[in-house]
């Protein structure tokens, strides 16, 4: 006799043993109140872009909102519960964008692409939620006094490096407001898209989604203030990133302006990302 799916339960292959273990679901369907966990580290920069190379990057029914920018973040988190308290470290592209569907319109940060150095999170993150989730390696962050570098390779070849320079400490409260005219980002914005099998250009599954920006739980531990970045993309061969080599060289080809902002924040606490919605 062959088994069945129990209701409001999350699955994910392999199916033939039952809900899956993740985020949002541990043991015995518990779930995890993130209040005190994760504790992240994160480093970002923004950065003017030409608005021409970003709209090639949009999937349908999106359109650019002003400023038109690109920002970039590498985060390393630590005490995750659903990890047992392990880690993992990440590096994310977005950039500003309007969804207009049928029925909903959305202000927000559309998420380009996410790396990941763990397998878990990348499965969860994309077939639970959309993420556009992939793998590379993230070593721990460079500090050189003030500076710190980031880094990111595939097998050995560093393919991008963000560095803040001249660091400081400030207070949260000083921190820029990176709303624009156009009104505040209500969150993430992803395109989910999951091929059919044996049908080229075809999907399974394609439609917008997005992680609502209120997060609660999270608690901003400190905040320090660049007074410059950069952010440089090695262009690779084929031989060198044979899965990675047209996203990478796409960005290293994009006209980055003057870096807006960028910052150091530590924080705690965080959410499930259950709230995830898709959007019509």
């Amino acid at each position: 006799m062959s088994y069945a799916f129990h209701p409001d339960k999350y699955y994910r292959m392999p199916t033939h043993f039952g809900p899956s273990l993740g985020p949002r679901q541990g043991l015995d369907g518990r779930r995890y109140a993130c209040v005190n966990s994760p504790s992240d580290t994160i480093f970002t920069a923004t950065f003017t872009a030409d608005k021409a190379q970003l709209e090639k990057l949009l999937p349908p029914d999106f359109i650019l909102r002003e400023p038109y920018t690109i920002t970039f973040d590498f985060a390393f988190s630590t005490n995750i519960e659903w990890l047992a308290g392990r880690g993992y470290n990440t590096f994310g592209a977005t950039i500003p964008a309007i969804y207009n569907g049928a029925t909903d319109s959305v202000n927000g940060d559309l998420l380009l692409v996410l790396w990941e150095n763990m397998a878990d999170p990348i499965l969860t993150g994309r077939e639970d939620l959309g993420f556009s989730k992939i793998y590379c390696e993230l070593p721990e962050p460079q500090f050189l006094g003030k500076d710190i570098i980031c880094r990111a390779s595939w097998d050995g070849f560093e393919f991008a490096s963000l560095k803040l320079s001249s660091l400081s400490e400030v207070n949260a409260e000083e921190q820029p407001n990176n709303s624009d005219e156009e009104g505040l980002s209500e969150g993430t914005l992803h395109y989910k898209y999951i091929p059919k099998t044996g049908r080229p250009g075809e999907s399974d599954v394609e439609y917008a989604a997005l992680t609502p920006g209120n997060c609660p739980n999270v608690k901003i531990d400190s905040v320090k203030q660049a007074e410059s970045a950069s952010m440089v993309f090695n262009p690779g061969t084929w031989e060198q990133l044979p899965t990675l080599v047209h996203i990478v060289n796409t960005l290293s080809e994009l006209a980055l302006g003057e870096c807006i902002d960028a910052t150091m924040t530590k924080t705690h606490g965080g959410k499930d990302l259950s709230d995830q919605r898709i959007l019509r």
